[in-house]
C-alpha cells in the first residue's frame, strides 16, 4: 500500500497543542515545539517570545538529519533522543515516530530526568493522534480532492482579469 498523504486537521492540531501544553506544565519546561522532519513547525507552547520559530524548526530538523547520518556511520538506525546542555538553558529533542521531533527547552527549574520521563508519556499520546491521522488518510485514499477542479478553473485563477 502506498503511504497516504497526511493532512493535519484543526482537531489534530488542537490535540497536539494540548499534549504539548500538558508536557510544558508537567516537565516545568520553558517551551515545547513539535516539528516535522521537513523543518515545519506543527505547534509550539510556552515562552515563545524572542524565539524565531521558523529558524528553530529548520535547525531542529537539520540537527536530527545530521545526527542520523552520524548514527548510520556507527551502525545505528537513529538516535531517538538528543540533549544539548547550555549554561542556563538546555534542549532535548526526541523523535516521535518516523516523521516528527518533539523539542523541549528547559532550565534549572526542571531536570533532564523529569523532562525525559514526561516526554515519554507525551510521545505515546502524540503517536495515538498520528495513528488517527493515518487511519483517516487511509480511509480517504481514493478521494481525489482536486478532481472537481477543471482546467478552466485553473486558467481563470491565473488570468489577469478580475
Amino acid at each position: 500500500m502506498a503511504n497516504p498523504q497526511m493532512v493535519l486537521y484543526e482537531e489534530e492540531q488542537r490535540l497536539l497543542t494540548t499534549i504539548c501544553g500538558e508536557l510544558l506544565h508537567d516537565s516545568l519546561a520553558r517551551a515545547i515545539f513539535l516539528v516535522d522532519k521537513n523543518g515545519q513547525l506543527i505547534t509550539g507552547v510556552g515562552e515563545l517570545a524572542g524565539i524565531d520559530t521558523t529558524a528553530l524548526a529548520s535547525l531542529v530538523a537539520g540537527t536530527v538529519a545530521a545526527t542520523g547520518g552520524l548514527a548510520k556511520l556507527i551502525g545505528q538506525e537513529e538516535f531517538p533522543v538528543h540533549v544539548h546542555e547550555g549554561e542556563n538553558r538546555h534542549i532535548c529533542l526526541s523523535l516521535v515516530g518516523q516523521d516528527h521531533i518533539l523539542t523541549v527547552i528547559f532550565d534549572e527549574r526542571s531536570s533532564l530526568g523529569l523532562v525525559r520521563l514526561r516526554v515519554k508519556k507525551s510521545i505515546g499520546k502524540m503517536l495515538e493522534v498520528f495513528e488517527q491521522m493515518r487511519e483517516r488518510a487511509a480511509s480517504s485514499e481514493g478521494d481525489d480532492f482536486f478532481a472537481e477542479i477543471t482546467d478552466e478553473d485553473i486558467e481563470s485563477l491565473f488570468s489577469d482579469s478580475f
